[in-house]
C-alpha cells in the first residue's frame, strides 16, 4: 500500500494551480469585493456612546458649578446609543471591563437602515 501523504510544498502548489472547471460567475466579484473590504479594515472611526442628551440655556449654562445636575432625556436603564461617525449602528449598555468602562452591544442596527442614515 502506497503512503498517501501529501508534502505541504504539493498542496500549495495544488491549491494555487488553475481550476480546469470555470468558476461560478460572482466568485470573481466576491473575491474582489472581499479585497476591496480588507482594505477598509485599518480605517480608524468615531464610536461614540450617547448616554442622553438635554437643550438649556445659555443663562443656565453658565450658572452650572460643580456638583451641578441636568436631567437628560433618556430615562435610567433605557439602551445607550451606540454611533459610528455619527450614524447610530447599535444600543447597548455600559459594562465595567476590569477597571475601566466598556459597552456590551444589546442590539444591533440592520445595515440596510445605517445606509439610509448615511
Amino acid at each position: 500500500m502506497e503512503d498517501e501523504t501529501v508534502a505541504p510544498e504539493a498542496e500549495a502548489a495544488e491549491a494555487q494551480a488553475p481550476s480546469a472547471e470555470p468558476a461560478p460567475a460572482g466568485a470573481k466579484s466576491d473575491r474582489i469585493g472581499a479585497e476591496n473590504l480588507r482594505v477598509l479594515e485599518n480605517i480608524d472611526v468615531n464610536l461614540t456612546v450617547v448616554v442622553g442628551n438635554a437643550e438649556i440655556k445659555i443663562r443656565d449654562l453658565l450658572r452650572l458649578s460643580e456638583g451641578s445636575v441636568i436631567e437628560l432625556d433618556r430615562l435610567a436603564g433605557d439602551p445607550l446609543d451606540i454611533l459610528v461617525n455619527g450614524t447610530i449602528i447599535a444600543r447597548g449598555e455600559i459594562v465595567m471591563v476590569g477597571e475601566r468602562f466598556g459597552i456590551r452591544f444589546s442590539e444591533v442596527v440592520d445595515p440596510e437602515k445605517r445606509v439610509e442614515n448615511i
